[in-house]
């Protein structure tokens, strides 16, 4: 525990924090309600990128439906915030331990399976609970359910809720950065690393793989469970469509590989890159409704010439940064 500590105060992590800091001081210095959308949506992204780093970079286990934890965390926080008049604070840590509890037992049969049979579970299991809200009365059903503005006089109003919402987020983003930090050097990190290179010498070698896997999946289903508390409780309503929508979960996968899977670093440099890159995409007519499509191209190409991501090849290639970039 003392080793992991120390962890913290290692170079990459402190200006990795600090740049994440700085970005999420820009809005409330300025005053600027544009610039804190923007940045809300780029926190966003690095907690859920960071968050599937953990089971898709150092596992090697590819979760194409881990929005699943995105939409049940909102749901949970959501209901008890509209039914009950709970604080955001505890309903979101609410509905982050009722997502890892929900891996816990999911990962008891998924995480048996490998590969391209893991991926697709993960899809059924998504498609499956999105199935289930839909037809749950009590949850509103396919039209989801909606704040009373009266709800935010709690916080003080609809602005301060909101800016409320945006600190949780800057302050989520910059907890999973650092966890990613810490799990990388660690004798926990070690073991699902080497889960990711070669399972079954991993089993030879003595690791127990299926607690080492099933903490990691817990872990990695936690931290989106309290992302999608936030952004819900901030936007006011929620549906199904958009809690358990497939497209999440694949922008989740194209930052991390963007980035450079079972790095640090890496999420938060796809998070950057990925919200640009969509940002110019959508505001263009020609490439409005394509904008996966051109994501997709990129991560082709990406795979083809650096596999190991932007920061993955920056290490490779430029040994006096590996110093400064985890």
């Amino acid at each position: 525990m003392k080793d992991s500590l120390k962890n913290l105060y290692d170079i990459p992590l402190i200006w990795l924090l600090a740049v994440i800091a700085l970005m999420a001081a820009i809005p409330p210095l300025t005053n600027s309600i544009t610039m804190r959308e923007d940045i809300f949506l780029i926190l966003q992204y690095i907690a859920l990128a960071a968050s599937l780093n953990i089971i898709l970079g150092f596992t090697g286990y590819v979760s194409f439906g881990h929005i699943v934890y995105y939409g049940i965390g909102g749901y949970v926080a959501f209901a008890l915030m509209y039914f009950y008049n709970i604080h955001l604070i505890p309903a979101m840590i609410a509905g982050g331990i009722v997502c890892a509890i929900i891996a816990l037992l999911l990962g008891e049969a998924v995480l048996r399976l490998r590969g391209a049979y893991f991926a697709i579970a993960t899809i059924g299991v998504n498609e499956a609970v999105k199935a289930l809200v839909n037809n749950l009365e009590f949850l509103g059903g396919s039209a989801g359910l909606f704040f009373n503005f009266q709800i935010y006089q709690n916080y003080g109003g609809a602005g301060n809720a909101i800016w409320l919402a945006y600190y949780l987020m800057a302050l989520l983003a910059i907890v999973v950065i650092a966890t990613n930090f810490l799990i990388k050097k660690s004798k926990f990190g070690l073991g699902l690393m080497s889960i990711r290179e070669d399972e079954d010498a991993a089993i030879v070698l003595g690791i127990d793989t299926k607690k080492y896997k099933s903490l990691a999946y817990m872990l990695s289903a936690f931290f989106p469970g309290m992302v999608g508390a936030i952004f819900f409780f901030k936007n006011g309503n929620i549906e199904p469509v958009n809690a358990f929508h497939l497209l999440k979960s694949i922008e989740m996968i194209f930052m991390v590989v963007l980035g450079g899977f079972g790095t640090v670093t890496g999420p938060f440099v796809g998070s950057l890159l990925y919200e640009r890159i969509r940002g110019i995409l959508l505001v263009n007519p020609l490439f409005k409704d394509l904008h996966m499509a051109v994501a997709g191209i990129i991560l082709l190409l990406l795979i083809l010439f650096m596999p190991s991501g932007i920061i993955g090849y920056i290490r490779d290639k430029v040994s006096v940064l590996r110093r400064y970039i985890e």
